[in-house]
């Protein structure tokens, strides 16, 4: 009896696999809708990103404010000049040294 019982358990448990395979492919076919909403917010702001070309998304006014306040205290600190673009990489300049002459 426990034999029988025994099989019949290990039956059932490969039908189950069986049907948890074949319902996992159907599963994954069926989108998830908060999968869904996060793609589509995920490529309007890849849109949005192209139309800006490389500034802020959708930027509010109350953080522009703060944007221009940052970078005005980081163009005190380091002394940048009025109007300096302080978010580009600065260009170094170094003129070729004067050397007199040797005489022997």
């Amino acid at each position: 009896m426990l034999a029988t019982r025994t099989r019949l358990a290990v039956r059932q448990g490969t039908i189950l696999q069986r049907q948890f395979g074949v319902s996992a492919v159907a599963a994954n076919k069926a989108v998830d809708p908060i999968q869904k909403l996060f793609l589509d917010k995920l490529n309007e702001y890849k849109v949005k990103s192209k139309a800006a070309g490389g500034k802020m998304v959708d930027p509010s006014p109350t953080i522009q404010k703060e944007i221009t306040a940052e970078l005005d205290r980081v163009r005190r600190v380091y002394g940048g000049a009025d109007g300096t673009d302080m978010t580009k990489f600065p260009t170094f300049n170094f003129p070729e040294p004067k050397v007199d002459p040797i005489n022997s």
